[in-house]
C-alpha cells in the first residue's frame, strides 16, 4: 500500500541534518512494515533487529557505548556488512531496551553516517518523558493509520486516479460524486488500519472487518493491562471505555464525572495524557477565540477526545453497517463524522485544528492556515442549516468558511462546500 508518509521519510534520508528518526503511532498502524518497505525501496539493504523477540540484543547495547563497534556485533548477528548510507538499521520495539534508545545518541554524535530508524509499541508514552530518550538528538515522525486518499488508492485505483486529478474550483461529475461518497461510506466503516484495508481488499467481508476490529480493540486494551508506570491502567481503560458515551452528549465536551461518577481531573488526566501519547485519542482544544494564533487561547481544561481510528470508533459505538450504508440519520452520526474530519486533517497544517463554542453555538473545528483562521462547520448529510457558523460568518467575514458535508463540491456565497470525501485535500483546495 502506498503511504503519504514515505516523502517525508525520503526527506529525511536526504537531509544534511539528519538524525536518528523515531516512529510514533499506535500499535498496529504499519510501522513495521512502512520502514522494511523504506529500506527495499529506498536503500542498497536494510537490517531488521526486534528487541522484543530477541532478548540478548539488550546486551550489545547495554555493554557498549561505541556506535562503530555496535555496529560491528550488529553486522555479525545480520549476517551482513552494514554500510554507511547505504544500509538501512531497523530497531522495532525499542521500548524494551532502553539503552538501545539511548544509545541514538551517540549515532548522532559520532557515526551519522548510519541511518537509523526504529520504532515501538506504546512509545509515544515513553517519549513523552524528557529523561527517557535523548532529546535533541534524533528526529520525530508520527504514524496514523490509513487516511481517506491513502484508502482510496489501495481499494480502488482508477477512482484515485480521478480523485487525486481534482484542482481548486472544479465541478465534479455526478457519477464522480456518487463513486466518491460511496467509498467515504466504506471507509467509515472499514476505517483505516491496515489489516482491515487488507482484509476489504482480500475478503470484501464486512464481517471479518468487525472482528478484526474487536480483536484490534481487545489488544489495545491489554496493553493498558500491561503498563506498569506510574499511571493506573484501569483509569486508562476507564477513560478509553467512556469514549463513545463522552461523545454522544450534546456539546460533546469530555467530563470527568462522565468516567465516573464525582470523578475529578486529577483523577483522570494522567490516564488522558498517557492515552494520547501512545496515539490512542487525538485530543480537540477548545479556544476562547478565533483569531491567529489558535494555541494562544487554548482553554486547557475544556477539550473533546477523539478516537484515532474512525472504523474502531464504529465499531466501539456498536454502530450497524447499514445505518452508514443506507444514509438514515442515527443517533451517533455526527460525532463520527467529525472524528473523519480530524482524523483527515491530521498533518495538513502546521498548526492542529481547535474548536469554539460560545452561548450562541459552536463552531466545529477552526483552522489556523498562515495568519488566516478558518472556521469549519461538519455535517454528516446534505443538511445546510448551521445557524452559529453563519452567524460568525455574518459578524466577522473571514476570508475563507468551509461546510464539510454530503452535497457536492461549490461555493454558496461566503461559504465553500467541500464534499466529505475531499477533507484530506481541503489545504490544496482553499
Amino acid at each position: 500500500m502506498r503511504r503519504n508518509v514515505t516523502q517525508e521519510l525520503a526527506k529525511w534520508k536526504s537531509s544534511v541534518d539528519r538524525k536518528p528518526l523515531i516512529l510514533k503511532g499506535a500499535r498496529q498502524v504499519g510501522k513495521t512494515w512502512l520502514m522494511k518497505e523504506f529500506g527495499k525501496t529506498y536503500y542498497r539493504s536494510y537490517v531488521y533487529f526486534n528487541f522484543d523477540e530477541e532478548d540478548s540484543l539488550s546486551s550489545i547495547f547495554e555493554t557498549n557505548k561505541n556506535p562503530q563497534r555496535i555496529i560491528e556485533l550488529l553486522s555479525l548477528i545480520a549476517g551482513e556488512k552494514i554500510f554507511p548510507d547505504e544500509t538501512l538499521i531497523i530497531f522495532d520495539e525499542i521500548q524494551e531496551c532502553p539503552s538501545a534508545l539511548n544509545a541514538l545518541k551517540y549515532f548522532k554524535e559520532k557515526a551519522n553516517e548510519y541511518h537509523v530508524i526504529a520504532a515501538g509499541s506504546l512509545l509515544g508514552t515513553l517519549l513523552a518523558q524528557p529523561k527517557s530518550y535523548p532529546v535533541g538528538m534524533v528526529n520525530l515522525l508520527n504514524i496514523y493509520p490509513l487516511t481517506f486518499d491513502e484508502y482510496l488508492d489501495a481499494t480502488d485505483p482508477a477512482l484515485f486516479t480521478y480523485y487525486s486529478g481534482i484542482e481548486k474550483g472544479q465541478q465534479i461529475e455526478e457519477f464522480f460524486h456518487n463513486r466518491l461518497l460511496d467509498s467515504y461510506h466504506n471507509y467509515l466503516i472499514i476505517g483505516g488500519m491496515p489489516e482491515c484495508v487488507v482484509s476489504w481488499i482480500t475478503h470484501k467481508d464486512p464481517a471479518h472487518i468487525s472482528q478484526v476490529q474487536r480483536e484490534l480493540i481487545e489488544v489495545y486494551e491489554n496493553d493498558f493491562s500491561k503498563h506498569n508506570g506510574k499511571v493506573n491502567s484501569g483509569r486508562i481503560l476507564m477513560v478509553f471505555r467512556s469514549i463513545v458515551a463522552q461523545l454522544a452528549k450534546p456539546n460533546e465536551k469530555f467530563m470527568y464525572g462522565a468516567v465516573r461518577e464525582g470523578g475529578r481531573a486529577r483523577d483522570f488526566e494522567e490516564a488522558i495524557e498517557w492515552l494520547v501519547s501512545a496515539g490512542m485519542l487525538n485530543r480537540l482544544y477548545n479556544v476562547s477565540k478565533i483569531e491567529h494564533p489558535l494555541a494562544a487561547f487554548d482553554k486547557l481544561d475544556c477539550f473533546k477526545l477523539f478516537v484515532f481510528d474512525t472504523g474502531l470508533l464504529k465499531c466501539m459505538a456498536g454502530i450497524d453497517n447499514s445505518a452508514i450504508l443506507l444514509k438514515t440519520a442515527y443517533q451517533f452520526k455526527g460525532p463520527l463524522t467529525e472524528n473523519y474530519v480530524l482524523q483527515q486533517l491530521h498533518g495538513q497544517f502546521e498548526v492542529e485544528p481547535r474548536y469554539y463554542s460560545d452561548r450562541s453555538g459552536e463552531i466545529d473545528f477552526v483552522i489556523q492556515h498562515g495568519t488566516e483562521v478558518i472556521p469549519v462547520e461538519v455535517k454528516g448529510g446534505e443538511d445546510k442549516s448551521a445557524p452559529s457558523f453563519k452567524r460568525y460568518i455574518a459578524a466577522n467575514d473571514p476570508p475563507y468558511a468551509v461546510r464539510v458535508s454530503e452535497r457536492g463540491y461549490r461555493k454558496d456565497g461566503a461559504i465553500t462546500n467541500l464534499p466529505l470525501y475531499l477533507v484530506r485535500k481541503m489545504n490544496q483546495l482553499l
